[in-house]
């Protein structure tokens, strides 16, 4: 069961990597299958069960586009 749950603002993420740098469960990733309204490839997270939910993505991120929910 996930300790944590990420979503991203897929519309306004540009792509830049650094939450996959950040995560050090290394679940996030660029979903390069799909573009944005921007022409970015945005990130999204693989296996959310593994999500541990520390939140260093979401400091990371630059344009406030990931939100980091706690669980249980």
């Amino acid at each position: 069961m996930a300790k944590g749950k990420v979503t991203f603002d897929e519309e306004r993420c540009k792509g830049c990597g650094l939450c996959v740098a950040a995560c050090p469960m290394k679940i996030i990733s660029l979903d390069i299958s799909r573009i944005n309204n921007k022409g970015y490839n945005p990130s999204r997270v693989m296996d959310m069960d593994k999500c541990i939910g520390c939140g260093n993505c979401g400091i990371m991120c630059p344009d406030y586009v990931i939100t980091v929910e706690k669980g249980n």
